[in-house]
């Protein structure tokens, strides 16, 4: 029987620290505790269960079998509590770390100039943002909301769609002046083009001639996992690029990049969508997340777009 006024929670709490940082000293600083208080409330609980979880020593601690079976136990129980509390915060207002990946240009271009009005709205909410072209593992644990391009793998995860961008291919007046204008997709044949090394990625670019879309192999000199890596090399004069609408309107309107062989863009676009563990154990700062994504981006990001 439990002793009156026992907090069994946290006797479960001090054992886990114990386990943990090996010692009652570092569990006790950990939680606030003398060690005196940690090693009476150990005690307690092997009394209570009438057997030994810790070895004893002068120079260690060590888990017996049966220390070792309560220590899973007290986890399990201890991150489900952890689990039901924030699950009930969160009816009231969504609060907590919220961990969001994207790509590195289109995060700073596009997602990044929503996050003020959501952290306005949602002051409870820690957004922890992480902008790499890598691909992160949300069922893992590495990221609670991801924003992905293209064709979506069969998994058990949930996505929404956010929206769409259209691609152009462009390159700097410096470069056309130094190596001339392409003006048919062969011609770039004889062109530096500037391409993704993603596994996914071909080394073609679509294109669209008398009502038949057909692809062209390029080649050039640099190969890179950015867009925002290809956008700056051919700012920079080093080659051709095909980007995403998206990340070329300031570029395009200043006159630094220029258009290319627009009578045969095949008008292809690829979809992008917020990706997440969904269900009805999904935190709600997850959903408000995902909510206010779909909104903002469904008047901004369209076919061929902005």
């Amino acid at each position: 029987m439990l002793t009156p006024g026992l907090d069994r929670a946290r006797e479960l709490e001090v054992f886990a620290a114990v386990a943990t940082e090996g010692s009652f000293s570092a569990a006790g600083r950990r939680l606030s505790l003398t060690p005196s208080a940690v090693s009476r409330t150990l005690d307690r609980i092997e009394a209570r269960l009438g057997a030994r979880l810790l070895l004893r020593t002068t120079r260690a601690l060590t888990l017996t079998p049966e220390g070792q079976t309560y220590l899973a136990a007290a986890r399990r129980i201890l991150a489900e509590l952890d689990d039901a509390e924030q699950a009930i915060a969160d009816l009231g207002a969504p609060r907590g770390r919220l961990r969001v990946s994207g790509a590195v240009a289109h995060g700073r271009l596009c997602l990044v100039p929503l996050l003020g009005e959501f952290v306005r709205r949602y002051p409870r909410i820690l957004i922890d943002l992480n902008l790499s072209d890598g691909m992160t593992d949300i069922a893992a644990g590495q990221a609670d909301v991801a924003i992905r391009f293209g064709r979506l793998p069969d998994s058990g995860l949930t996505a929404r769609r956010l929206g769409e961008y259209g691609r152009t291919i462009v390159a700097s007046p410096g470069y056309l002046a130094r190596r001339g204008t392409p003006q048919t997709p062969e011609d770039l044949h004889h062109h530096d083009c500037l391409n993704f090394n993603f596994r996914r990625s071909e080394p073609t670019w679509p294109f669209h001639r008398n009502g038949t879309r057909y692809a062209l192999k390029i080649q050039g000199p640099v190969e890179a996992n950015s867009g925002d890596t290809l956008l700056q090399l051919a700012l920079d004069g080093v080659g051709i690029a095909r980007v995403g609408n998206f990340s070329l309107s300031d570029a395009m309107t200043t006159g630094r990049l220029v258009p290319l062989l627009q009578a045969y863009n095949p008008g292809d676009v690829e979809v992008f969508h917020a990706v997440f563990m969904g269900g009805a154990n999904t935190p709600a700062r997850v959903r408000v997340f995902v909510d206010y994504l779909v909104e903002r981006f469904s008047t901004g990001a369209r076919s061929g777009g902005e």
